[in-house]
């Protein structure tokens, strides 16, 4: 197997050794499910903000998918393989992945699909997709990177080319694991929901989004503006949001969806001393 480039590394769209795993084997109607994970499962309570990096392999060989899931575990990723694409969509919208390897040829939705679906998603539209295929047609290359492919990956798999290409989007993912990773801050916000509006308090903060604790919860959905003072020397920050998970019953999971350029670059520059590098 070789990855497609003329100098035989992986091809990109233009622009440690870790504990014993855990397998966990699901037989599922019609497909193949095989999750491995490091002990200790790492799971945050917001959704796409696991601790533990996570992979997600869509492809309907299940040789491949264990193949890429031993590479991943290597590199002290958990990974979520599956053999049924219907499957991934939803699995998609549930929570952020840190990587995804998606097989271009596959019953609907393919490859294709799903790397679109990816892009125009709330949690994954900037995660690296790496399309899976034995077609080395330039019309199959260029129709895949249109549809947001990070990386092209040729089947027969290179065990060692492929964890080369891990590697090589760890830079990627650390980006955007801090572009998401909560900072704990306790700062007063107004929130305006529909007609109503009600001020609460920050429990953490990140740059897409934050927890907010108050006397009355929205439902999982609901739209809002929010105006947010991180500190007294800030003024404060305009934002539209959404509603995306309840905690505790006065708790509330938001997603910032819009903030102006210069509010964007002053939350950047206030959080990202904040937050351990690993």
């Amino acid at each position: 197997m070789k990855l497609l480039s003329p100098a035989g590394k992986a091809t990109r769209a233009p622009a440690t050794t870790f504990p014993q795993f855990e397998l966990i084997r699901k037989l599922v109607v019609g497909g193949y499910r095989h999750q491995a994970k490091l002990p200790g499962g790492g799971r945050s309570e917001y959704p796409g903000e696991d601790m533990q990096r996570r992979g997600l392999i869509v492809d309907d060989e299940r040789v491949v998918c264990e193949l890429i899931g031993k590479v991943l575990n290597s590199a002290g990723m958990e990974a979520l393989a599956l053999t049924r694409s219907s499957e991934a969509p939803e699995i998609l919208d549930e929570g952020k992945f840190d990587m995804v390897f998606l097989d271009l040829h596959m019953p609907a939705p393919d490859g294709i699909d799903l790397a679109r679906h990816m892009r125009n998603s709330l949690f994954n539209r900037m995660t690296p997709i790496v399309m899976i295929s034995d077609d080395q047609r330039p019309s199959a290359l260029s129709v895949g990177f249109a549809a947001g492919a990070s990386f092209f990956l040729y089947k027969p798999i290179d065990k060692d080319r492929l964890m080369k290409l891990v590697r090589a989007t760890q830079g990627a993912m650390e980006h955007e694991r801090r572009r998401t990773r909560r900072v704990p801050i306790q700062s007063k916000v107004r929130l305006k929901i529909g007609g109503e509006e009600l001020v609460g308090e920050t429990g953490d903060v990140s740059m897409s989004g934050l927890l907010v604790r108050a006397a009355r919860v929205a439902p999982v959905g609901s739209s809002l503006r929010m105006s947010l003072q991180l500190s007294q020397r800030m003024r404060p920050m305009s934002a539209s949001g959404s509603v995306v998970r309840i905690l505790g019953g006065n708790q509330m999971g938001i997603r910032l969806h819009q903030l102006t350029l210069s509010d964007s670059e002053r939350l950047q520059e206030f959080l990202l001393p904040l937050i351990p590098t690993e």
